[in-house]
């Protein structure tokens, strides 16, 4: 039997996204096609100037703007972010500083913390079974 290997493609938005991406921002024939796997992979090595503009100064998607600023996705909307950021507003909310911002990235902190005490009383369970 011969086998049939057909070319696994995806939505543009799943590409922007595995990307790090904010898809509106970027070029029409992007939004508009599919992206192939080995694009994608060509895309990720090689960026285009259009992608690294996009990575360096955005607009940002949600996910990026969180880790940019040491937040949740959940904390950015609570913040009343819902919007992609550039760089630059994402700089100026660091330096703003406000009140939301310090008390969602002690949130986060706690939650990492919590997190990390849970792996590893998991990890002791394991250690102690195994024995």
């Amino acid at each position: 039997m011969k086998s049939h290997q057909s070319t696994q493609t995806m939505k543009p938005a799943t590409a922007a996204k595995k990307l790090g991406v904010y898809l509106p921002a970027t070029p029409a024939e992007f939004q508009e096609g599919v992206v192939t796997r080995a694009e994608l992979n060509e895309l990720q090595a090689n960026p285009p100037e259009w992608l690294r503009a996009l990575r360096e100064n955005g607009p940002h998607p949600r996910p990026v703007v969180a880790a940019k600023l040491g937040v949740s996705i959940a904390g950015l909307a609570r913040g009343g972010v819902t919007e992609a950021l550039t760089s630059e507003q994402i700089q100026e909310i660091k330096d703003a500083g406000p009140e939301w911002l310090e008390k969602e990235r002690a949130t986060q902190a706690e939650v990492r913390k919590e997190a990390a005490r849970l792996k590893q009383r998991d990890a002791e369970k394991a250690d102690g079974a195994e024995s």
